[in-house]
């Protein structure tokens, strides 16, 4: 299998310290591992809004990385602690992010993510532009 592992500069540390890649390339997709609001030096904002829009922007650093970006995703995971309180922000911070043909989207409910402190995580399915 032809795969190529995505590590952004600033992530090394995910990658070394907790075994994960941020993305793996397998043929013409691209697969985002759950990213956080963390920002590289690891901070977590407490503002819900600041922090879900650093959750995109993590995203969109690894599509970049990657050689892709918000327009070909073609799935988008999130999980939420306190999904009904955050709804509707969510949504409008993702529409800052994501423009039609929309990807398809399942966003679930959870108790806690393994990020201390964190509301909302994204996983993405994208797939990279052919020549």
């Amino acid at each position: 299998m032809n795969r190529q592992t995505i590590v952004p500069p600033g992530w090394g540390r995910w990658y070394r310290d907790l075994h994960y890649a941020p993305a793996v390339v397998s043929g013409d997709l691209v697969f985002i591992s759950g990213c956080t609001g963390v920002q590289t030096d690891g901070s977590l904002a407490d503002d819900p809004e600041t922090q879900i829009r650093q959750t995109f922007e993590s995203v969109g650093a690894v599509l970049a990385e990657a050689g892709a970006g918000f327009a070909d995703v073609v799935e988008l995971t999130s999980y939420h602690v306190g999904l009904q309180d955050q709804a509707e922000l969510f949504l409008r911070v993702k529409d800052e992010f994501i423009d039609e043909p929309y990807p398809a989207w399942t966003a679930i409910g959870v108790s806690g993510l393994l990020t201390p402190g964190a509301i909302v995580e994204i996983r993405v399915i994208a797939r990279l532009a052919t020549s």
